[in-house]
């Protein structure tokens, strides 16, 4: 019995260990085949080991197949490491583990199942790598709701500075595909993701990315599917670079939300460019989402923006979600300009802007704004409240816009 026991242990430690091939600073990891009493196996020990042993001036790398990932991955002193993704990573569906044991990001109780920070991090995917939230177990646990509290994050960067991520794939992703907080010099490129429900229960929150606290972002032909914001420039980001991206189902090219901070601390957002974005059936194009609160939005470009059916390509609103306090925010959203935004909106409004009256926009400009309703009868309105230098904007502005306005409609206005 003794021998009998000692002999399966050996065998799980030599499977276990072939998994992990170290040469010079480069570590290999194949995925494991077999788990334990007839379960899954869990390949996330042997990759946080391959990052222990050459995250630093070295090389991780995920041979292909398929790797389950059944326990959270922490990495937040990586330096100089370059990650070569040549398989599949599908995290685990034990829901009750990772809303115990997601790690926080503290950006509005969120959590992530995966965290790197550090500095000169290379992720390559060779675009054959990917991501498998198995998202649809989360969509009909979730139910509909919003923003639960322990439902990963796939991947954050935290506190990391001159990273590359480049082919990669995401399919049914649990939450918010990607999350940039505390970072900067971040380049994201080639880039595809979908999260789509097949039942009753939409995905919510499946956002595409979300920047926070950062600077110096940049983000390159990407493909995004998720039923949410597609780009989301959130709370003190600057210098944030959207290129060739195509957004379907989604909130597509956004500024916000901002202005909802504990202690009402300030949310700056900063030089901003968006640029030749397409918009496919999405709740909106290129808009602004701020809160009643205190900061400010400024200097922000949405250039060559294609709106095909989307609900109301150009909003932006001072009080998102709440139609509270609109026009008491002293968070002015000043310098934004839309530039060659063309398409068809679903019903009759291209454009409505709502902003403070105690902290008027300014600095508003249209340059060849053309969208036509998708009916090709209706006259397009364009509805402005509270923007400074309206006459001189270019903004065909056909009347106001109440403070409550809806960011979704469900018809013509």
């Amino acid at each position: 019995m003794k021998s009998a026991l000692l002999s399966a242990v050996l065998a799980l430690a030599g499977s276990a260990s072939a998994a992990l091939n170290v040469t010079g600073s480069t570590c290999t990891v194949t995925p494991l085949t077999t788990g334990v009493n007839g379960k899954e196996p869990d390949d996330t020990p042997q990759i946080l080991d391959a990052f222990k042993q050459c995250g630093t001036n070295g090389k991780v790398v995920l041979s292909e197949g398929m790797f389950h990932i059944g326990q959270v991955m922490d990495l937040k002193n990586l330096n100089n490491v370059d990650l070569e993704i040549h398989g599949t990573l599908r995290w685990s569906s034990d829901i009750q583990y990772w809303l115990r044991n997601s790690i926080g990001v503290e950006y509005a109780q969120r959590s992530t199942a995966w965290r790197i920070g550090g500095q000169d991090i290379r992720i390559r995917g060779f675009g054959k790598a990917l991501f498998d939230g198995q998202g649809q177990l989360w969509y009909d646990q979730n139910r509909g709701n919003s923003n639960q509290m322990g439902r990963p994050i796939s991947l954050t960067l935290w506190h990391a500075k001159n990273v590359l991520i480049d082919g990669i794939t995401w399919r049914q992703a649990q939450f918010w595909h990607t999350f940039v907080a505390y970072s900067e010099n971040i380049t994201m490129t080639n880039l595809d993701m979908n999260a789509t429900s097949n039942s009753q229960w939409s995905t919510v929150n499946t956002d595409g990315t979300d920047t926070w606290n950062s600077k110096d972002v940049f983000i390159k032909n990407w493909t995004v599917t998720c039923g949410d914001d597609c780009i989301a420039v959130k709370g003190n980001s600057s210098n944030i670079i959207v290129e060739d991206v195509h957004c379907y189902e989604s909130g597509c090219a956004t500024i916000g939300s901002l202005g909802n901070n504990p202690g009402n601390a300030p949310d700056f957002v900063d030089d901003v460019v968006f640029n030749n974005i397409k918009c496919t059936h999405s709740s909106n194009a290129a808009w602004v989402k701020t809160y009643s609160g205190n900061g400010h939005v400024k200097n922000v470009t949405f250039a060559n923006i294609v709106s095909e059916n989307v609900n109301q390509p150009i909003y932006v609103t001072s009080c998102i979600y709440t139609a509270r306090a609109c026009d008491q925010s002293r968070l002015p959203i000043t310098d934004v300009r839309w530039i060659n935004v063309t398409g068809t909106s679903r019903y009759n409004i291209a454009a409505a802007m709502h902003c403070s009256a105690a902290a008027p926009c300014a600095g508003f400009s249209f340059q060849n704004v053309s969208i036509t309703p998708l009916d090709g009868k209706s006259t397009p309105k364009y509805l402005c409240s509270n923007i400074n230098g309206q006459t001189e904007s270019g903004i065909p502005c056909t009347g106001t816009c109440p403070a409550d306005w809806p960011q979704q409609l469900s018809g013509n206005r």
